[in-house]
């Protein structure tokens, strides 16, 4: 296929990266200017190459383009986003002009975007897809390489609309990029890991974030097994989570067995054990390795300030998130609700035409 990825960063050059290993001509493009710059001159001056580092596995790709023109989405079956979420909707109306009828968006990770799509691009017949995390996880080490930490067993992703589902699996499929299917992309957003995980492990740990710096890895520091209290933390707004997942008439599902879907393949280890082998593993990248990180100023506003303002619009309690929102806005020193995702900013009546989008 013919797949033009947004975002040149960690992700998108490792997803750039794998799709072309797996056989397809990938436009890369850059979104801006803000981290990266310089992997992106070298891809531009070496001929477009990667090379993944998979635990001692070398594969190098030549990616087919390396851009910053958006209008290169032109032409392509699938375009996959691949930017922090803060900017999601900027992204999705600046590309709108040039998204054409037919083509399948995929947003990684999503936290409801599809609804920008639709408040932005009414106009085109187009397929979204949501996914719940990204499907290679790890770091550019140096311009043109990149250290695999960890690859999902399972990416679970959601379908819009429904009466797509079935044609668009079998595009999906191609990828090779080990894709499951949901009931609805409101399940891919909730699911996002880091809407749990980086959000109590991160605002939790702020001292230890600034004192450590560089050294701060929050999955091997606030997940351990020798800290029942944090994970006492993330229980109560997991639950907050499901409360809400039950009220939307979606089924309840843990944190740590979403966990366990995505990266396990023996259905006989406890939930929690395969999260805590996860977060034990040598690979982790470190991080946030500062308080302004996106483990806080994406995943607050992004994920939780959502999750809070889908709870008032359900009759729903989040006092977790709620008081998790408070604590980072004072440590950023400004109000993550003003720039977060809420009802109103992502649209109720388009956020009721996808709930009520399911086969």
């Amino acid at each position: 296929m013919k797949i033009a990825v947004l975002g040149a960063g960690n992700a998108g050059c490792a997803i750039a990266a794998d799709l072309t290993i797996n056989g397809h001509e990938v436009t890369l493009i850059k979104t801006s200017h803000s981290l990266h710059d310089d992997n992106f001159e070298y891809l531009k001056q070496n001929d477009g190459k990667m090379t993944l580092n998979e635990f001692g596995e070398i594969k190098s790709a030549n990616i087919s383009k390396v851009t910053r023109e958006i209008q290169d989405i032109q032409g392509k079956e699938m375009i996959i986003i691949l930017i922090q979420t803060n900017y999601h909707e900027q992204l999705i109306q600046r590309i709108a002009p040039y998204l054409e009828d037919g083509q399948i968006v995929l947003i990684n990770p999503g936290y409801l975007s599809t609804a920008y799509v639709l408040k932005h691009c009414a106009d085109k017949n187009i397929t979204v897809v949501e996914a719940e995390s990204s499907f290679i996880d790890g770091r550019i080490m140096k311009p043109g390489y990149f250290r695999v930490g960890f690859r999902n067993v399972r990416n679970p992703v959601g379908i819009y609309p429904a009466s797509k589902k079935a044609e668009t699996i079998v595009k999906l499929d191609q990828l090779n990029e080990r894709l499951v299917y949901l009931d609805s992309v409101v399940e891919a957003a909730i699911h996002n890991p880091n809407l749990i995980v980086h959000t109590v492990g991160s605002v939790m740990s702020i001292p230890r974030v600034e004192k450590a710096k560089d050294e701060f890895c929050v999955y091997h520091e606030a997940y351990t097994r020798e800290n029942p209290a944090t994970w006492r933390v993330l229980e109560a707004l997991d639950a907050e989570k499901m409360d809400i997942l039950e009220k939307l008439g979606l089924k309840r599902f843990s944190y740590v067995e979403a966990c366990k879907y995505r990266n396990s393949l023996d259905d006989s280890m406890d939930a929690k054990e395969v999260f805590l082998n996860y977060a034990e593993m040598d690979t982790r990248a470190k991080g946030p390795t500062a308080v302004e990180s996106r483990y806080i100023s994406e995943d607050v506003p992004q994920g939780l300030v959502m999750l809070e303002s889908l709870g008032k619009a359900l009759n729903v309690a989040t006092p977790i998130a709620t008081a998790l929102i408070e604590i980072a806005s004072a440590a950023l020193g400004r109000d993550l609700r003003l720039e977060g995702r809420t009802v109103d900013k992502l649209g109720a009546d388009v956020i009721k035409q996808i709930l009520n989008d399911r086969l």
